[in-house]
């Protein structure tokens, strides 16, 4: 096996994991809905799960553990993708909030500032700010 198969094999599993997770989170109320449907359709299709491996998480979402980045920093890079696929697909008002605090809250962010995050998020995405603009204002987001 070359090292460019590991990679791609290692690249491949961690997009799993992630989507996996985000599915486990999305069912944290037993229900998916429409909005969140086509939110995990659009997700899967950005990281390359195949529609096999999409139905076989679905079937069996708990079976993968929710696995938040380490870094603060791949948390907010994970954020700022998902609030921009979430915006993208012009999911509006509370069902956007509640999509994206439940996924904040799986990603690792605190669930007593996790409403605050969000706001600062889709107000950052509105307004088409870069990746490092976003880390930053959502770093410093309470001085």
């Amino acid at each position: 096996m070359s090292i460019s198969d590991l990679f791609d094999s290692g690249f491949k599993k961690r997009n799993e994991s992630h989507f996996a997770s985000i599915v486990r989170v999305a069912m944290s109320d037993d229900v998916i809905t429409d909005e969140e449907k086509a939110f995990l359709d659009r997700l899967a299709q950005n990281l390359g799960i195949s529609a096999e491996d999409y139905k076989a998480i679905l079937k069996n979402y708990q079976s993968h553990p929710i696995n938040p980045p380490l870094s603060y920093d791949r948390r907010l890079e994970r954020l700022f993708d998902l609030a921009r696929m979430v915006y993208a697909d012009h999911i509006k008002g509370e069902d956007q909030e509640a999509l994206l605090r439940k996924i904040a809250v799986g990603l690792g962010f605190h669930a007593v500032n996790v409403k605050y995050i969000i706001d600062k998020a889709l107000t950052l995405v509105n307004n088409g700010v870069d990746l490092d603009t976003f880390m930053d204002e959502i770093k410093n987001m309470n001085r």
